[in-house]
């Protein structure tokens, strides 16, 4: 996921959020960098989740013609 992103590039984008955001800013700005990320692995999650359903239900119901 972070492919090419080394220490160096973590740090320079560190700072350059620390000089846009500040120091006050910059925990609330992770925290909802966070929260949104947290609430977009939910949502695949689920998406997948009623996916598989969908598709369990499919090969059931081809099953039953099929006899």
């Amino acid at each position: 996921m972070l492919m090419g992103l080394t220490v160096p590039k973590l740090l320079l984008i560190f700072a350059i959020g620390l000089l846009v955001f500040g120091p006050g800013k910059l925990p609330l700005v992770g925290k909802s960098l966070g929260k949104s990320v947290r609430e977009l692995k939910s949502a695949v999650t689920e998406d997948e989740k009623a996916e598989a359903k969908q598709i369990a239900q499919a090969e059931q119901k081809t099953e039953t013609v099929a006899k």
